[in-house]
């Protein structure tokens, strides 16, 4: 990461700043406060705040900050659990959020063209009252913006039948460092001339250009779904379950477990309909046709026949009270701790037990409770730690957890994020061998060869 960079601003900036993007600029230290961090908690220095309207402003500005070598900190809803929004030295935080325009939504090209700003909810409902479907569905899609999803390439819910947001990114405009405007890709499906460098952009952490407008494309939306909540005595037995459903051939559009501690606190802080012998549960949707989706869920039904307690719900309105419960987990945890460190670990599917009791040890080693939950359909863990910030040997010892977690996903053959990225919080050169990771950094030069977009960030 480059020293030099100008780390304050002079009248002369802010003049320029004023008159490019008008009340879309603040320099209030109580404005700058809130953009100066992101959901991981952790705390940058923020210099001035902008918020673009159209493409010509954030070529302007990026003409101008790579003249000026300022860093620039690009922001989405501010959702990421992994420093991908705080600043890691002094610098401008775009935010995106001024460009939230649904383009385009074809039911001939099936595609949707989006700014960056869009939440993530409101395009997926959007595009089902036109009878189709945005795959992509992260936990958090209320909260979030598509083009937050697009830089850390978010997973989600659905990602085990239908993938994640790469499988879904076919078109990309976006402005480097320098003020330059590229297109990538469009709305063909398929295109195969040329380096697909618009898909570098997903999960890029906003270290290649700001981006200002995705072709997405769009599938057929599902007839109808189920789902199943199931209860088993253990995260052991609940996961020998679930992988009897793939082996006789099930491919459920989502599979979500939790293991004990979940159970514990889910019932400390509120109602749960099953009984004290459950101590680990499942969860699963399977989607398709009026025809095939009854036929889906009786075959599931029949893999589940181990479990000691269920709760089925056919249909969105019965959905919806099941998946509450999952719903609850984030929420319930901070009676652990005001404070949390997010692990988003993948590993190999058929590691993922072995995985969450490596971290129940850790953890408890360390005199910390762990919280795992998450996509079992694809191995992502959500191994959470929660603490309180004002006791620095608390502080101390959720650290040092939160390191020997991410080492232990590696012993796995695992990785360190599977839908969170980097941010500022992963050591990634702890994965990547020294001349992969020389490679990304060369690419990333060549976007932005004074290293002015998100420093520090990503890889």
């Amino acid at each position: 990461m480059p020293d030099n960079y100008t780390t304050s601003l002079t009248s002369a900036h802010k003049r320029f700043l004023e008159k490019l993007f008008m009340n879309g600029v603040a320099f209030d230290p109580e404005v700058l406060r809130v953009y100066a961090s992101d959901a991981s908690l952790k705390v940058g220095a923020v210099l001035a705040v902008v918020r673009p309207e159209n493409s010509d402003q954030i070529c302007e500005f990026m003409r101008w900050a790579e003249a000026e070598n300022i860093a620039v900190h690009p922001r989405g809803r501010g959702t990421s659990l992994s420093g991908g929004c705080v600043p890691t030295i002094p610098g401008i935080v775009i935010s995106m959020l001024g460009m939230d325009r649904i383009l385009n939504i074809s039911r001939e090209d099936f595609v949707a063209v989006v700014e960056p700003g869009v939440s993530t909810a409101q395009l997926q409902a959007k595009c089902e009252k036109l009878g189709m479907l945005y795959p992509p569905d992260p936990a958090s899609a209320k909260a979030t913006s598509v083009g937050g999803n697009v830089a850390t390439c978010a997973g989600g819910l659905r990602a085990v039948k239908y993938g994640v947001t790469r499988d879904y990114v076919i078109g990309v405009e976006a402005v480097l460092p320098g003020g330059k405007l590229l297109r990538f890709g469009g709305r063909s499906h398929k295109d195969v001339i040329g380096l697909d460098l618009g898909r570098l952009f997903v999960g890029s952490e906003g270290t290649l250009g700001i981006i200002t407008k995705l072709v997405l494309k769009l599938i057929p939306k599902p007839e109808a779904s189920a789902s199943v909540l199931v209860g088993y005595p253990s995260l052991d037995v609940a996961l020998a379950s679930m992988g009897r459903v793939f082996a006789a051939g099930i491919l459920p559009c989502a599979v979500e477990f939790m293991n004990e501690t979940v159970l514990e606190i889910l019932t400390k802080t509120g109602e749960v309909p099953w009984p004290d012998t459950v101590k680990s549960l499942l969860l699963f949707q399977v989607d398709g046709s009026n025809d095939t989706v009854p036929f889906e869920n009786a075959r599931l039904s029949h893999q589940l026949h181990d479990a000691l307690w269920r709760m089925e719900g056919v249909g969105k309105d019965e959905e919806d009270k099941i998946w509450a419960y999952r719903r609850r987990v984030s929420a319930a945890s901070y009676v652990l701790g005001p404070d949390r460190i997010g692990g988003d670990m993948a590993v190999p599917r058929g590691s993922i037990l072995s995985a969450v009791r490596r971290f129940e040890e850790i953890a408890a080693s360390n005199g910390k409770c762990l919280i795992a939950f998450g996509h079992a359909g694809d191995g992502n863990i959500h191994a959470n730690l929660h603490y309180d910030a004002s006791d620095p040997d608390d502080v101390r010892r959720t650290e040092k957890t939160h390191h020997e977690l991410d080492a232990a996903a590696l012993e796995f053959g695992g990785s360190l994020s599977g839908e969170h990225g980097a941010g500022c919080l992963k050591d990634v050169s702890k994965q990547l061998g020294k001349d992969e990771h020389a490679l990304m950094l060369g690419i990333r030069r060549v976007f932005d060869p004074k290293g002015i977009l998100n420093p520090g960030k990503g890889y």
